[in-house]
């Protein structure tokens, strides 16, 4: 099996660096793999009690990559598909619910697109000191996160909702699995995984 069609397995052996970035990028993978290829309806489908869809965590996890690569790692603003509404200040479900009112198109590209951006803010930021270096986020009266645990913070964040879409998808169509099979790509969006 070569590397291209593994392309989100962290490396073997490498720097501390490039294996947190590394599993990130294996769960935003994975992640994207559950949530691929499905029509509205896959997309807003709900098991037990919960509200959660998978189309929900598009959305939601495509807020968080914008807000904790840009305004908690520096301080800037989300970006352009968060400057209205911010009625997730407001109404925390907002994200999660919202979706079911946006095209399964419009839900990729937005994951897709807030992924790509993450990866090149998180490059530049790095390239500016690495990962000790510290990050906006600050908690009061105990001092800035660094950039290693906004980071290791994402990772976390995937992993929950990584598990959220193991239950989800396979209660769509039945696909379950740990990670992509060799090979795979996005169908759907613009394919950014």
């Amino acid at each position: 099996m070569s590397e291209d069609e593994c392309w989100w397995e962290p490396p073997l052996a490498g720097t501390e660096e490039a294996h947190l970035l590394g599993a990130l990028d294996r769960l935003r993978a994975t992640f994207r793999w559950k949530a691929d290829d499905l029509d509205a309806a896959g997309l807003d489908t709900r098991i037990g009690a919960s509200a959660l869809t998978l189309g929900g965590l598009l959305k939601h996890l495509a807020r968080a990559e914008d807000v904790t690569f840009n305004w908690k790692l520096r301080g800037r603003a989300p970006g352009p598909d968060w400057d209205e509404p911010l009625l997730a200040d407001t109404d925390e479900n907002w994200v999660f619910t919202s979706a079911a009112e946006d095209s399964p198109e419009f839900l990729y590209d937005l994951w897709d697109q807030a992924v790509a951006r993450s990866r090149e803010r998180l490059a530049a930021i790095l390239e500016e000191g690495g990962l000790d270096q510290p990050a906006h986020l600050e908690w009061p009266g105990m001092g800035h996160l660094s950039v290693r645990r906004v980071v290791f913070d994402m990772v976390e964040e995937y992993g929950r909702h990584t598990g959220h879409a193991d239950l989800l998808r396979e209660a769509v169509d039945g696909r379950v699995g740990e990670d992509p099979p060799a090979g795979w790509r996005p169908v759907s969006g613009s394919g950014g995984a």
